[in-house]
């Protein structure tokens, strides 16, 4: 007591002397209990308390010999500390319990992970499967095939689908190919062409597309199966039947020896297009006619197809029959070796053979079924839902329908001038724009072509040329001679506009030009 106040008197003196620490007196020792090690701890680490195994205490025994038969080696036991006079409590079975009842689902767990990587490695094997059906039965083309009539440069037309114009191209690289054989005097078989062609397009040329090509064009070869063809490859003999091609040409008077001409090979070229093309356009016919009302546009006035039609799913062309070598009948039995040669062997033989036969068994080759691609079919215009149009008066939609009808009909009819024209209207409303505004900077009643021509070309949106620009604003002239008037003086062209009319009017009579002749 008299050592703490004496501790005090120095603290209140002296603040930053601190007082000196007591050392605390140890607390008695407390009753210590069963315990379990966590099952997250392993037996052998260095934190585990040594103490007797639960196997010692002669009631946790079977308990522990059932939860090592349902875990085996994978889990660790829990071995719980035991007292040391070995009297378990209740605390340490229901414990023990639960470690059981956690080791179960463990091992249920591990068997959902086994069944699960079995199922995995089992899933290749069907996705393989998938997509070898899915090749054989047609799988969906990609977008820039299925999409490329829409990718064309240039005003829209007459476009072929995609896979026809790799046709177009693969008969332009044969006739290149069967022409220069050919005017060789060499003989022209389907493995000379088939390599050349693959190595001008980089793309796979089978029979198929032959037979495509026939189909199409069929004037244009002759295919026979000869055999007897020096070839000078070890893989293919000479006894061996292969396909010839031929060109068929129009045999010209006073010509000896026929040759394919460059100007043959383009006039065989454009018939091949022209025959794509009419193929594709009986495609477009039916398509009209599918419509609600149906349409008929006459086949020499139509310059596009309709704008609903797709042109790259039209279905693929049928390749023609191409010869095939004649069948060698081979004896592959002892009944049919004992049938031919009946006559020419001596009795012993013809019964060794006839033991043979009936002792041979014939194997049997099922042919598996053949699987037909199916055929695209066409495309069918999308229609409108009876929900959308309710409360509208059908003559208002009939009326509707006929100007679309009628739009549609004069955009595949327009001719590529009209076309042309047509894109020059469109532009008419912002080059009017663009001159009022070169005129007020100028501050001159009067300007010539080329100094608006080029004023107008670096100030527009659109990239044109002085040439394609002098054809804008003749254009101008004509519809607006009010507004824009034309002076010829000498060698030069003189342009005067009336900057008190109104521009919005000016716009607003242009837009109606171009609707009016666009219908």
């Amino acid at each position: 007591m008299a050592q703490s106040r004496v501790t005090d008197y120095f603290v209140r003196r002296r603040p930053g002397l601190a007082a000196p620490r007591l050392k605390k007196k140890p607390a008695p020792p407390a009753r210590r209990r069963l315990r379990l090690q966590d099952s997250d701890s392993c037996p052998g680490s260095p934190d585990a308390p040594s103490s007797p195994t639960a196997s010692d205490s002669p009631d946790l025994a079977p308990l522990v010999k059932r939860l090592k038969k349902a875990t085996g080696s994978a889990v660790p036991l829990p071995q719980p500390t035991v007292q040391q006079d070995k009297v378990p409590s209740k605390n340490s079975v229901s414990e023990l319990k639960s470690c059981l009842q956690r080791a179960r689902e463990l091992g249920a767990k591990a068997r959902a992970l086994r069944a699960r990587a079995q199922e995995d490695a089992t899933k290749p094997c069907i996705s393989e499967a998938k997509s070898s059906t899915e090749q054989l039965c047609g799988k969906k083309a990609p977008a820039y095939q299925r999409f490329h009539a829409l990718a064309q440069p240039g005003p829209p037309g007459l476009v072929l689908p995609y896979k026809y114009q790799v046709l177009a191209e693969m008969f332009r690289s044969m006739d290149t190919i069967v022409g220069m054989l050919f005017n060789r005097s060499e003989t022209v078989t389907f493995a000379k062409v088939k390599q050349g062609v693959q190595d001008m397009m980089r793309k796979r040329f089978e029979e198929r597309n032959v037979g495509q090509i026939k189909t199409v064009y069929p004037a244009s070869y002759r295919f026979r199966q000869e055999c007897n063809i020096p070839t000078f490859k070890d893989n293919v003999k000479r006894s061996d039947y292969q396909l010839t091609i031929e060109p068929l040409l129009e045999q010209e008077a006073g010509d000896g020896i026929p040759q394919l001409t460059a100007s043959q090979l383009l006039q065989r070229r454009y018939v091949f297009r022209h025959n794509l093309v009419e193929r594709v356009k009986e495609h477009h016919k039916a398509f009209l006619a599918s419509l609600n009302p149906p349409m008929i546009v006459p086949e020499d006035q139509l310059t596009r197809w309709h704008p609903r039609f797709n042109v790259d799913e039209v279905p693929d062309i049928e390749p023609a029959e191409l010869p095939v070598p004649p069948t060698v009948e081979k004896l592959t039995t002892a009944q049919e070796v004992l049938a031919r040669a009946r006559n020419l062997m001596s009795p012993k033989m013809e019964k060794a053979l006839s033991d043979l036969a009936l002792r041979s068994v014939e194997p049997s080759s099922p042919q598996a079924p053949s699987l037909a691609l199916p055929a695209t079919p066409p495309a069918t215009p999308p229609t409108a839902s009876p929900s959308a149009l309710k409360g509208v008066s059908q003559a208002l939609l009939e009326r509707i329908r006929a100007k679309e009808i009628q739009k549609q009909l004069a955009q595949m009819t327009r001719c590529p001038e009209q076309e042309l024209r047509l894109q020059r209207l469109e532009r008419l409303p912002e080059l009017a724009r663009v001159l009022r505004g070169v005129f007020v900077s100028e501050r001159k009643p009067a300007l010539t072509m080329e100094v608006v021509c080029s004023r107008m070309v670096g100030s527009c949106h659109t990239t044109l040329s002085l040439e394609e620009m002098e054809k804008h604003l003749l254009l101008l002239s004509e519809l607006l001679p009010d507004w824009l008037s034309l002076h010829h003086i000498r060698n030069d062209t003189y342009l005067k506009l009336d900057k008190a009319a109104d521009l919005a009017g000016i716009t607003t009579q242009l837009a109606r030009q171009t609707r009016a002749e666009g219908l």
